[in-house]
């Protein structure tokens, strides 16, 4: 009997490629581990790259994370894979920085896979992200009031810029966790769970366990509904962001005008101020206004909320807003010292210093 197997998107991955599975210990990245083990190794249409593995140390439950080490060292033993190995202190990073637990995870995972890619131990970092984690994140990003960028969710592919540059490949994106942890048993591989997983005090934990499960109730296939609406919302965002990089570079002016012609403009490194004429903004239809607007705040190194973006428009007099004058002089203040102005003929995006 052929041996059980488990499909993957292998689109991104190319023979003679360096490729590095991110393992945890849990089914999700040990399945991973063991389905590109099983086709780089397979007789016929063998993946033939360079298999290695890489596992975080999070610090955060200290004696089951050992024992998570141990596993996965063992795992890669027994396979012949070789391991790179980060130990940190994440709740140490999150007292310093301010970044929650799950945000200064996720940094140091990433900025490890990174590193992996600039010393050139692999082309690729694969992470074991399932299709249920995909409906997980757009809705804890849709509770979040994000835009379609946000509802884009977990990417299948990222690139990595730097002097090697490299990918971060999702290949599980498409594959459920139930079909997973089916594989693991055919198999007999054991796997490590993680406690944390069932604490609700994490957002994403609630979801996983109270909201979804409810959720599924009025929608059965509710899971793949959100994963369709992350790959329409990562089509769209592509096609918004090739149009705004054609647009940007026609509309957006520097500095402010000044007497007798021209824009005076800062000398300061980046981007110190944009402006906008009045006139072409008011012939975008409405999708297009937004869009360049968070664009033009983008630009300058900010991001604005969907409030902040309709009081823009309700200051150029697209939009109605009782806290906000649509005439010459008025300003707006917005998060993170971003300032906007209106005059006659502009609105002026810059920082207050």
């Amino acid at each position: 009997m052929p041996s059980p197997a488990i499909p993957f998107n292998r689109s991104s991955i190319q023979p003679g490629d360096r490729v590095c599975v991110a393992v945890s210990g849990g089914a999700d990245s040990v399945a991973l581990l063991r389905a590109l083990h099983s086709a780089n190794t397979t007789k016929h249409d063998s993946l033939g790259v360079g298999l290695s593995a890489a596992h975080v140390h999070h610090g955060i439950r200290p004696g089951e994370a050992d024992t998570d080490q141990q596993f996965v060292e063992d795992l890669c033993v027994r396979l012949d894979i070789p391991l790179h190995i980060h130990r940190t202190s994440i709740p140490e990073r999150a007292a310093q920085t301010g970044e929650t637990i799950e945000e200064a995870a996720r940094n140091v995972r990433y900025d490890f896979f990174s590193s992996l890619i600039a010393a050139g131990h692999a082309n690729s970092v694969l992470t074991a992200h399932t299709l249920d984690d995909q409906a997980e994140t757009v809705l804890m990003k849709l509770l979040r009031g994000a835009w379609t960028e946000g509802l884009s969710a977990i990417h299948p592919v990222i690139q990595v810029a730097g002097s090697r540059p490299g990918k971060i490949l999702r290949p599980f994106l498409g594959t459920r966790r139930a079909e997973i942890e089916a594989y693991l048993k055919q198999i007999n591989q054991p796997w490590r769970e993680d406690s944390s997983n069932a604490d609700t005090a994490y957002t994403r934990n609630r979801i996983r366990h109270e909201l979804l499960p409810q959720l599924r109730d009025y929608n059965p296939n509710l899971d793949q509904t959100l994963a369709n609406l992350a790959e329409l919302a990562r089509e769209e965002e592509a096609r918004w962001q090739t149009e705004l990089s054609r647009l940007l570079p026609q509309i957006l002016l520097p500095g402010k005008p000044v007497r007798g012609g021209g824009r005076s403009v800062s000398t300061a490194p980046g981007p110190a101020a944009v402006a906008i004429e009045l006139d072409r903004l008011r012939a975008f239809d409405p999708a297009l206004r937004r869009r360049v607007l968070r664009a033009a705040a983008r630009h300058l190194g900010s991001r604005l909320s969907f409030d902040e973006t309709s009081r823009l428009l309700a200051l150029c007099g697209f939009l109605s807003n009782p806290t906000v004058a649509a005439r010459t002089g008025s300003t707006l203040h917005l998060s993170n010292q971003l300032r906007a102005e209106r005059s006659h003929r502009e609105l002026r995006l810059f920082f207050q210093k």
